[in-house]
C-alpha cells in the first residue's frame, strides 16, 4: 500500500460496511454518438504473437522517457479480448508499489484488482514525473495515450473496457482522464482525490464515475469531482447519505436517474486520507482487508461475487498468530507464530479447501511427515495445500496431520504433526 502523501489531509479513522447499493458498468456499455450498440472492439494486437510480457517498459512521450510496469495474465491468449486497467500511484509513490501491492504484497497488487481479476485483465502501473501527476500541458494524459497505443498494438484488448483508478494524486489523475478521455475509458474510480489537481480538460461529456472519500478528508473536494458527472450524466440530484464520525461505517450510494450506461457511485467512509479503510477496525488501514477493492471491481465489471473475508489464525497455546516470516511472499517462506497484528502476512482467506495469504497458499511439503515445516507456495490445488478447519479448533492437512505451533515464543516454527488435540494444535479465527 501507500507510504504516502499530503499529510495535511491525513486523519486516520475507522470504518465498517453499510452498503446501500452498487452498479456495474460492464453490463451497460455506453454507446458512441452514431450508434445505440457497442460490439466488442478488439485492439490491433488481437491475433498477433505478443512481444510484450509482464515487466517494466520505457517509452518516449512528449520527448521524455516515461516508464510503466505491465502485468499480463499468466494464461494470456491472443484471441481473448482483455480488460485494460491503469493504476496511478499517489504523490511520492511509485509504479512498483502499485504493481507489487506495497507492504500488503501480492494480494494488493494493482490496488487489489489483479487478484480479483483472476487473469481476466491486463494491468498497467505507470510512473509519474517527480512521483506525481502534475499533468502539465496535458502531458500525463498524452503519456496514457502513448501507453495505450504501445500496449494495444501488441496485446489483445477490448477497447470498450479500459479503466483507471488511483489514490490521492492518482485519483486526481484518474479524474483528469474521465474529463479528457471520456470516449477512451469506460470508467474510473477516484479514491480520496484531493480536488482536480491533475486538471480537467474537457469534462463536459457523460462518464461512468466512482468516488470514494473519507468524511474527515476534505470531502467537499471529492463531492465536487463527483457532482460534475452527476450533472453530465443527467442523474437525479441528491445529497447521498454519509456516515457519522465514529460510526466506523461506509455508505455506498448509486445515483438514480443517470443516463443508461453512465452510473455515478459515491462511497463515503468514516475515516481520513486512506486508500484501504478496514470495516469495523478503529484506526486500521490495510489494502488486503479493505472493502474498497471489492466495490471498485464490482463497479468496473458488474461482478458481485463476494470478496473473501480475511482472518488471522491464533494459536490457543501461544496466544500468537500464524505469520509468514518477514512478510516475504517468495515460494518456500516458512510460517511461524508471532504477536498478532493487522499486516497482510497474517491475513488468510479461505478458498475451497486452501488457505491463502500474500497471494500464495499455505502448504506442507508433498508427502509430509510429522515435523515437516509449513510454508507458503504458489497455489496448485494439490493435496498438500488442502486444509480442513475442524470444529475442535484443529487444522488438518494431507495425511491427517495437524498444523502445530512448536512453541509459544515469537518466531516459533509452525509444522504438521500427528494430531493430539493439545492446545498447540488448536487455532481460532481472530
Amino acid at each position: 500500500m501507500k507510504q504516502h502523501l499530503l499529510r495535511r489531509w491525513l486523519a486516520p479513522f475507522a470504518v465498517a460496511a453499510l452498503v446501500l447499493s452498487g452498479a456495474g458498468v460492464a453490463e451497460a456499455k455506453p454507446a458512441p454518438a452514431s450508434s445505440d450498440a457497442v460490439p466488442l472492439a478488439g485492439s490491433p494486437g488481437c491475433g498477433k504473437a505478443p512481444t510484450l510480457r509482464s515487466g517494466t517498459y520505457t517509452i518516449q512521450s512528449n520527448g521524455k522517457n516515461r516508464s510503466f510496469i505491465l502485468s499480463v495474465p499468466d494464461n494470456y491468449n491472443n484471441n481473448t479480448q482483455y480488460r485494460l486497467v491503469f493504476g496511478f500511484h499517489w504523490l511520492g509513490g511509485t509504479m512498483q508499489q502499485v504493481a507489487g501491492g506495497g507492504s500488503d504484497g501480492e494480494v494488493y497488487a494493482h490496488y487489489g484488482l489483479k487478484a480479483l481479476a483472476n487473469n481476466t485483465a491486463i494491468f498497467v502501473a505507470p510512473q509519474g514525473l517527480n512521483n506525481g501527476w502534475g499533468n502539465s500541458g496535458g502531458e500525463d494524459v498524452t503519456f496514457t495515450d502513448d501507453m495505450i497505443r504501445r500496449i494495444e498494438s501488441d496485446l489483445c484488448v477490448d477497447s470498450t473496457q479500459r479503466f483507471a483508478l488511483g489514490f490521492s494524486y492518482g485519483g486526481a489523475m484518474s479524474y483528469a482522464l474521465a474529463c479528457a478521455r471520456a470516449t477512451t475509458f469506460r470508467a474510473v474510480a477516484a479514491i480520496a482525490a484531493p480536488g482536480g489537481i491533475s486538471g480537467c480538460s474537457g469534462g463536459t461529456q457523460p462518464f461512468a464515475y466512482m468516488g470514494i472519500h473519507g468524511i474527515s478528508d476534505n470531502i467537499g473536494g471529492g463531492r465536487g469531482l463527483r457532482d460534475r458527472f452527476v450533472r453530465n450524466n443527467g442523474c437525479t440530484a441528491q445529497s447521498p447519505r454519509e456516515p457519522a464520525s465514529g460510526s466506523r461505517t461506509h455508505i455506498t450510494t448509486t445515483y438514480s436517474g443517470c443516463r443508461a450506461g453512465y452510473p455515478v457511485v459515491w462511497a463515503a467512509f468514516d475515516g481520513g486520507h486512506q486508500q484501504g479503510p478496514v470495516d469495523g477496525c478503529a484506526g486500521c488501514e490495510s489494502g488486503a482487508r479493505s472493502w474498497v477493492k471489492g466495490e471498485v471491481w464490482k463497479f468496473f465489471t458488474g461482478d458481485t461475487t463476494p470478496t473473501p473475508t480475511s482472518f488471522r489464525l491464533r494459536s490457543e497455546s501461544a496466544g500468537r498468530c500464524l505469520d509468514v516470516t518477514g512478510a516475504n511472499s517468495a515460494n518456500g517462506t516458512a510460517t511461524v507464530v508471532w504477536d498478532c497484528h493487522t499486516n497482510a502476512n497474517q491475513q488468510f482467506t479461505r478458498n475451497a479447501q486452501s488457505l491463502q495469504v500474500l497471494g500464495k497458499c499455505l502448504e506442507a511439503p508433498a508427502n509430509a511427515v510429522p515435523g515437516s515445516a509449513s510454508r507458503i507456495w504458489d497455489c496448485t490445488g494439490g493435496a498438500n495445500q488442502q486444509w480442513n478447519l475442524n470444529d475442535n479448533g484443529t487444522i488438518t492437512g494431507q495425511g491427517g496431520l495437524c498444523l502445530t505451533a512448536s512453541n509459544t515464543a515469537n518466531g516459533s516454527p509452525a509444522s504438521v504433526q500427528t494430531c493430539t488435540n493439545n492446545p498447540n494444535q488448536r487455532w481460532s479465527k481472530a
